[in-house]
């Protein structure tokens, strides 16, 4: 069927694509909802604040696990896991009136989108060639994003007309639809039946004639071997569980470039991530004052802000290899003076002010990725897995701590509720990413200084 040999592939992504953008959705569901989300569970600040937070540890504690899980069972079985997962936990959302129940369901969608991305990217070399990949791993992060423009306005809106239980009912509904979708469509690999053809037995004719579109060029996670490792030394395997992998990460960390990596995805991101997950939308709202609307068109700036800073960054961080860590400073300079200006404004910020930042904060997003590439650069390919899983922790941690300290300052000063909601408390519970942002970019002067020494040692120029 020589029909299904170009357009299979592009079904494959299609569907996981669509399954990625619900994830986003799921993962983001809060975003426009904090205020609401108080008064429906009759919850303070710090409580609201713990809903976040509980789903980024699972997000981030389950990486490494599910890559394991992917290794051994396949991307179409975690990616039909993690639909289910998220769809009971926006069930469980939309019927409880417990608070410790609506933070297991957070657990759940926490889960979930853990097992999607990853797995997405790893049906990606299976179907297209090298030279697609890049594209198609950009255009599969933009297609995400973009699912975060559904949970800021519909969903949103979806609460007011409809009521919560309503709203969480249907965004779990679409999360079963695409995993059934995903049961009958997605395919591991060329002549690998779908989820559900394997169920019953009978692989059809689709799935047996389907062939990748590298046109005959190795693809998968094998296709290059990996070099010797011969920087690090070798890891011996324990029997005592959780040792080897502290003593892969001590080894991993003696390279400076892995230190500078995880402080740099530690810097710049994690100010989108607090606004973008939890605390925008009251900020816009109980503190500048901006009417639901309003804070929800400047929201949706903000994530086509990140989507355009993602084409940006990406061209300028690969052009410029050496200057790469520069750049990266001068980013961080331009979101720390814009959220310094917003801070310390007299009075209520004006709106242009407020749409620079949602126009410079958005970059940090995409230029945390130029850590990755920091990895890449300082990591045997051997390691690389583990070193990526290290330094994504980075931004996850200083996102975590960053939303607590919010919530728990809001309490602390007698905020902590819509109702109480004020500027001046915002402008001080904003205030603790100062410190962070202190550290983050000290940290990676220092380690970039670390890492010129340890390549100049080895004989290495900087990329």
């Amino acid at each position: 069927m020589p029909a299904a040999r170009p357009i299979l592939p592009w079904v494959v992504w299609g569907v996981g694509a669509i399954a990625y953008a619900v994830a986003i959705i799921n993962r983001s569901s809060l975003a426009a909802l904090g205020p609401a989300t108080q008064e429906h569970f009759g919850i303070d600040a710090t409580t609201l604040s713990m809903f976040a937070m509980i789903q980024l540890i699972v997000y981030a504690a389950l990486q490494i696990p599910v890559g394991t899980l992917l290794d051994r069972f396949g991307a179409t079985a975690l990616i039909l896991v993690g639909g289910i997962l998220m769809s009971a936990g926006q069930i469980v959302m939309a019927t409880v009136a417990d608070v410790w129940l609506a933070i297991l369901a957070r657990v759940l969608v926490g889960a979930g989108d853990a097992c999607t991305f990853i797995s997405v990217l790893r049906l990606l070399p299976e179907w297209f060639s090298l030279r697609q990949l890049p594209v198609v791993s950009q255009i599969t992060a933009l297609i995400g994003q973009a699912g975060q423009l559904v949970s800021v306005t519909p969903l949103a809106l979806a609460v007011a007309l409809f009521g919560w239980t309503s709203a969480f009912l249907g965004v779990a509904a679409v999360g079963v639809l695409v995993a059934l979708l995903g049961a009958c469509v997605l395919r591991d690999r060329p002549g690998m039946g779908t989820a559900f053809e394997r169920m019953t037995h009978r692989v059809g004719r689709i799935s047996r004639n389907a062939r990748s579109l590298s046109a005959g060029e190795l693809t998968g996670t094998f296709s290059v071997p990996p070099p010797e490792t011969s920087m690090l030394p070798s890891v011996r395997r324990s029997r005592v569980p959780g040792i080897g992998f502290w003593r892969r990460a001590r080894r991993l960390l003696t390279i400076p470039g892995v230190r500078l990596a995880f402080w740099m995805h530690f810097t710049t991101p994690f100010s989108l991530t607090v606004f973008v997950l939890l605390w925008g939308t009251p900020f816009l709202t109980g503190g500048v004052g901006l009417s639901m609307s309003e804070a929800s068109g400047l929201l949706n700036l903000l994530i086509l802000a990140t989507m355009a800073a993602g084409f940006a960054v990406g061209p300028i961080s690969s052009r410029f290899l050496e200057h790469r860590v520069p750049f990266y400073l001068g980013v961080w300079v331009a979101i720390v003076a814009v959220w310094l200006a917003v801070l310390l404004w007299p009075g209520t910020p004006p709106m242009w002010l407020l749409i620079v930042l949602m126009l410079v904060m958005p970059i940090g997003g995409p230029a945390s990725m130029i850590a990755f590439e920091v990895a890449r650069s300082h990591t045997p390919k051997s390691f690389m897995g583990f070193s990526t899983g290290l330094v994504n922790t980075g931004g996850f941690i200083a996102a975590l701590l960053v939303i607590v300290l919010i919530g728990f300052i809001l309490d602390l000063l007698g905020a902590g509720s819509p109702e109480n909601y004020s500027l001046g408390a915002f402008r001080l519970a904003f205030a603790v990413q100062i410190p962070f942002w202190v550290l983050g970019a000290a940290m990676v002067v220092l380690e970039r200084r670390r890492t010129q020494r340890w390549m100049d040692e080895h004989g290495r120029t900087l990329r």
